[in-house]
């Protein structure tokens, strides 16, 4: 397994639309362990693979936070949401896309997501909490939205300021 580059914001990569996956190859489920290597290194509770330069609809999340708890790490092929709840919740979300930065974003509450495992099966699970607010996230992602997307015009601009200097500095290292 290697550490995959994530793109930072601002990335024309990050705004596109990814592509539906056909079949589950090797090839995939290597960029899905690639992707949890890189997640877990980061660290995150979620990445997407247009965050790796990939715009193919592919996920992975692990949002096992418990001390001594087994980690859950989860690859979603082609995922959707196909159920919502009406109920709302509130988390302060962060990206791996956009370092250090964070903001309230109001999401429903409950979701049920349907998707194809790394064996190609149909998989469909019903998420809360915090695994809820990240598998919407990072569905955002693959439809080429960021949290920051939700926030006031004002706000987000300033992040993305943030960001650019921030990949100017780093461009320098």
């Amino acid at each position: 397994m290697s550490v995959l580059p994530i793109l930072i914001h601002p990335d024309p990569r990050l705004k596109k639309a990814a592509e539906p996956v056909g079949e589950v190859t090797d090839e995939l489920r290597q960029l899905a362990d690639d992707m949890l290597e890189t997640m877990y290194k980061a660290p995150g509770i979620g990445l997407a693979a247009p965050q790796v330069g990939v715009l193919s609809r592919l996920l992975v999340m692990d949002c096992v936070k418990e001390e001594g708890a087994a980690p859950r790490p989860m690859a979603l092929f082609n995922p959707e949401v196909v159920w919502a709840s009406d109920d709302v919740s509130t988390y302060e979300e962060g990206c791996l896309s956009i370092p250090d930065q964070y903001a309230d974003v109001d999401r429903p509450a409950e979701v049920r997501v349907r998707w194809v495992d790394r064996d190609g099966a149909e998989c469909e699970e019903h998420f809360t909490g915090l695994w809820s607010t990240c598998v919407q996230h990072e569905i955002d992602h693959l439809d080429g939205k960021l949290f920051i997307d939700y926030l006031k015009p004002l706000r987000r601009q300033m992040i993305t300021r943030k960001m650019v200097k921030l990949k100017r500095e780093r461009a320098r290292a």
